[in-house]
Order: C-alpha cells, then structure tokens, then sequence
C-alpha cells in the first residue's frame, strides 16, 4: 500500500476528519457535475446552436452514466473508510477519486473536441483541488501524468491516429490540425497547470507546517501536564504519610491505651480526629484526580449498578445513622441491563455524591437514588433535602477547587475536588453529569440537590 499519511499526521484526528469533509464536497460536486453536464447537452442542442453527432452524444451520456454511477458507489463506500494509515483510507480513496475523475474528463474532452473544447479547463480546476487533498510528490506526479496523456490525445488527434470529434459551432475554423495554435494553447496550458500546482501546493504546506506545529507544541504541554501531576502526586503522598500517624496515635489515645482521658480532652481529640480524617480524604481526593488526568485508558467490566450503589450505601450506613439521615434505593428500570465500566472508579464517583449528600443534609434528612434506564443508557438520581446550591452556581460545581458559597456557612471542611473528580470519572465512561437544585425532595427550608448521572449500558448478547 502506497504511504500517503505523513508521519505527524497518523493519530491526528483532525487532519482524517479533514480529509474526509473534502472528499465529500468532491462527491456532492461531482453530483452537481452531472446535472451541468445534462444540462449543458441540452442547452447545447437547443439554445446555443451546437451540433453534436450521433457518436459524440452517445459517449457523452454513457461518460456522464458513468459519472453518475462511480459516484454513487465512492458514496457507499466512503462509510466504511477507517483512519488507517498502514491500510486503504481517506487519503488513497481521494486518489481514486481523482484517477477516475481524470480519466472521465479526459474522455469527456476528448469527444468534445480536444484541444478545441473549453472542457479541458477544468483540468486546472481539478488539479488545484487535489492540491489541498493530496501530498506534493502525488499531485506533482499526477499533474506531469496529466500533461503528457492530454498532450499525447492533442498530437494523435493531429497526426490522424485518433479522430478528433469537433463539434460544429463552437469555432469557425478548426484549429485541431494547426501546430503553431497547439503549440500556443499547450504551452500556455502546462504552463498554468504547473504554476496553479506549484502555489497551490506551497500554500497547503505551509498550512499543514502550522498544524505540525501545533501538535508538537500540544504533545508538549501534554507531557509537561503529566509531569506535573506526578509532581504533585509525589509531594501530596509525602504529606499524607505524617497526617495518616496522627491519626492512628490519635485511635491509640482515644482507646485509652495510654490511660483515661478527661471528657473535655476526649472531645478535643476526637475534633482534631475528624479534622485529620478530613485532611487524609482530602489528600486522597488530589491523588485521585491526579492519577485520572494520567490515564489513557480505563479498565473496564460489566458493572452491576444496583450492586455498587447498595454496596456505597452500606459503606455511608455509619455516618448517615450518626445524623439520622435515611437512605433509600430504588430501581425503576423495567431491562436491568449492566454497564461496561471501571467499578473502582465508578464506586468512587457514586461514594463522593453519597457522602456530599450525607454532610450537607441536616439531622433526619433523606437522601434517595433512583435508577432508570432506557435501550441505550442509565440514568442515576442522586437526591437529597439539604441546604442545596445556588442556582447561580450550578454551572460551577464540578470546576477544581470550587465550594459553593452556602456551603461556607456550614462547619463542614473540603477543598472542592470531589465533584471534579466525579465529572471526570463520569466522561471517561462516556457519560454525563448535571445537577439540579432545588431537588424533587425539597421542603421549606430544605431545597436539597439532585445530581443526575447518564452511563451508556452493555447489553447483554
């Protein structure tokens, strides 16, 4: 197979999408082709006095039949194409197109008179538009191959090896057999088809020099970004080790290994407790999300949603008995299909959205999930009856770093990265997340906020 995809180029969508944008426009021209064409034969025949024969118009409709039907099949398979630079892709479907489309004018021009017919212009149109399709050796080549069969039709015509077709009314006196025209019309043809060739080609290089550019100058942000996630991943795991001692001294003085502890030093420890476990989950939420903006790839397997939910709920059963918070899992989907996903990371997003529920509700409230479901995708309702968020901050909330401001007037700690985190975690698996507030739950005083999830499902064979 003929290497038509330069290097920069071979996973850069942009460049196939390109690519195959222009080879459509080639097809639907090349419908609009046909109809000029029928339309010009009759024009031709009854408003501009040509004379054609009986052969010309015979080869005339059968090249424009076959226009039509090459055509038509460039247009089926154009679907199937992949993106392969090592295998037939949009850039060799572009040179077929091409060949053919020559090859056609070319008979076209032929049986319209040859060097005397106005058709053989578009041969320059044509070449300018391959220019912006096709590397510079592949258009430099076709254009000399081009030259030298219009110019061999052009001399066989002249010496009497092939017939030439005029076609009566276009000149007064044929000029098909006067070397000293064809040298002039010739001359001045190849002359415009290379030079259209030449800067058309110098353009589009340098077009495609920017692009380059900008992949590199992309791949290299990418790869300084990685660099600083593992930086801060390296300096926050450092953090975490010290936070993680006080913590475990801490369950080692509150159990009274190192004697009684007075009931106003034991609420002081347990505070500082708390505090530290809130610094230890904070630090995990960064190495989280740190290590997702590092991953290509997600692993993936069938995930049973009402499983992982109810496994969350048992996890969050402590801290919502010690607020008296009530949970309640429904399913209301008719097809429990399961989902194609990463059950570490989709439990990680589904505990970050129970546990918000849980802090930012008051004593005694309700937290529900819901499940639906359709043919193609679930749908998770996470609702509660809490102190919600602001409407005008809704659009915010999953931003790194972002605290909606009613949630300052709460004691509860955080540094705003566990609806990031959920975001993420939710596109990687091809899905979507919003939030609503007020929720369907909401009462006086407790307009509460419903985050809805969208996964797409695995169906079962």
């Amino acid at each position: 197979m003929i290497q038509l995809v330069p290097a920069w180029a071979h996973h850069y969508d942009e460049f196939w999408q390109t690519i195959r944008r222009r080879n459509l426009w080639l097809i639907k021209l090349r419908y609009g082709a046909v109809v000029m064409l029928l339309g010009f034969i009759i024009a031709s025949e009854f408003f501009l006095g040509l004379e054609f024969t009986s052969t010309q118009i015979t080869a005339i409709a059968a090249i424009n039949i076959s226009i039509l039907l090459y055509n038509l099949s460039l247009h089926w398979v154009r679907q199937f194409l992949k993106c392969d630079p090592n295998k037939f892709n949009p850039l060799h479907f572009s040179l077929v197109q091409m060949l053919l489309d020559f090859t056609s004018l070319g008979l076209l021009v032929h049986f319209t008179g040859g060097i005397e017919s106005p058709l053989y212009l578009l041969f320059i149109f044509h070449i300018i538009i391959g220019s912006l399709i096709l590397p510079g050796w592949v258009i430099y080549s076709l254009t000399a191959l081009l030259i030298t069969a219009f110019s061999s039709m052009v001399f066989l015509e002249y010496f009497g090896v092939i017939q030439h077709h005029s076609v009566e009314g276009i000149l007064k006196v044929p000029f098909y057999n006067d070397y000293e025209y064809i040298a002039a019309y010739l001359t001045v043809f190849i002359f415009v088809m290379v030079m259209s060739v030449i800067i058309a080609n110098r353009i589009v290089k340098q077009l495609y020099k920017m692009e380059q550019d900008l992949i590199e100058s992309f791949n290299k942000l990418n790869a300084a970004e990685k660099e600083k996630q593992k930086y801060i991943m390296g300096i926050v795991h450092e953090i975490k080790t010290p936070l993680s001692a006080v913590h475990s001294y801490l369950d080692v003085i509150l159990q009274n290994y190192l004697g009684p502890l007075s009931k106003e030093l034991e609420a002081r420890l347990r505070r500082v407790k708390i505090r530290a476990a809130e610094g230890v989950e904070m630090i995990n939420n960064v190495l989280r999300i740190s290590n997702l903006r590092l991953l290509d790839e997600i692993n993936k397997e069938e995930v049973n949603l009402y499983e992982l939910l109810a496994s969350v709920l048992v996890k969050q059963k402590a801290a919502a008995v010690q607020k008296k918070v009530q949970f309640k899992l429904k399913d209301e989907r008719k097809e429990k299909h399961n989902i194609l996903g990463d059950k570490f990371l989709l439990e990680v997003a589904f505990s970050n959205l129970i546990s918000n529920a849980v802090k930012y509700v008051n004593h005694e409230g309700l937290v529900e999930i819901t499940l639906f479901g359709s043919d193609n995708e679930v749908e998770v309702h996470i609702c509660d009856n809490g102190i919600g968020i602001p409407q005008s901050e809704l659009s915010n909330i999953f931003k790194d770093f972002y605290r909606a401001s009613n949630i300052k007037l709460t004691k509860q700690e955080g540094i705003g990265l566990g609806l990031s985190i959920v975001k993420q975690i939710v596109l990687r698996h091809g899905g979507k997340v919003d939030a609503l507030s007020p929720s369907k739950l909401a009462s006086e005083g407790r307009p509460g906020a419903c985050f809805r999830i969208k996964l797409p499902i695995k169906q079962e064979k």
